[in-house]
């Protein structure tokens, strides 16, 4: 995979932030306006024939690691977390299937009313008959993150690929908020991200990917139709790769 030239994926993880769920400033936790429009761009994508597989996190609701910080029990609180993250499946899935896109949650935590439960053959099975998949709960284990399960679903799952959706266009040598000489990378190693302590990903997920080869887009989904651009292979954001 080189920048500069289109890419061209088979399967793929696109990881999306619960927080990206919500409209700034708005009391709901989940925007039906945001999710449509996530939504239309997930099926372009999709039928372009590409493989997709969704992880998405909580953090409109609820986040494990800060509710602990503040005095309740982190696993507990972690599983408040996974919880949240089934609400957001949920919410993704409905707006899929409005579109006629054929959608299937499969959730770590079971929860047969509502999804079904994460096996791995059963996941490969749905992406091979053209149906989206959204991995809910988390890895259902506490003390892991949704990034951490991107990392983990998209090796059981064989994807050539994760995308992590955020706000920033890639990754920068410093933070281009705060520093406007900041430099962005287009592609960079692990171990350059590794030596230059750039926040990729969670350590855990980073070392996972990098264990097992596996690439990491970093891009900003706030522009026009990006999660559309970047699942049909344009050159967008940063690679991070072997």
């Amino acid at each position: 995979m080189h920048n500069g030239e289109r890419r061209e994926f088979k399967r793929v993880v696109l990881k999306l932030s619960g927080e990206a769920l919500r409209e700034e400033g708005s009391q709901d936790n989940i925007s039906p306006p945001i999710v449509e429009k996530m939504a239309e761009q997930i099926k372009a994508a999709h039928q372009s024939g590409l493989e997709i597989a969704v992880v998405i996190g909580g953090g409109n609701f609820w986040r494990g690691a800060s509710a602990s910080n503040r005095g309740m029990e982190r696993t507990t609180a972690d599983y408040v977390g996974m919880l949240a993250t089934v609400m957001n499946a949920l919410a993704i899935q409905s707006m899929l299937e409005v579109m006629d896109v054929p959608t299937r949650v499969l959730s770590a935590i079971e929860m047969k009313n509502v999804a079904e439960p994460f096996i791995r053959r059963n996941a490969i099975n749905h992406l091979e008959k053209g149906r989206v998949v959204i991995f809910a709960a988390g890895t259902g284990n506490p003390f892991f993150s949704t990034d951490t399960t991107a990392a983990l679903r998209a090796n059981e799952i064989g994807a050539d690929v994760i995308f992590k959706a955020t706000k920033v266009d890639g990754i920068y040598d410093s933070d281009p908020a705060e520093n406007p000489e900041a430099k962005r990378y287009e592609s960079l190693t692990f171990h350059q991200a590794l030596s230059d302590q750039l926040k990729v990903m969670d350590s855990t997920a980073f070392t996972l990917c990098e264990e097992n080869n596996m690439p990491i887009i970093i891009f900003d989904m706030m522009g026009e139709d990006m999660i559309r651009r970047a699942l049909t292979g344009e050159t967008v954001g940063s690679l991070v790769h072997a």
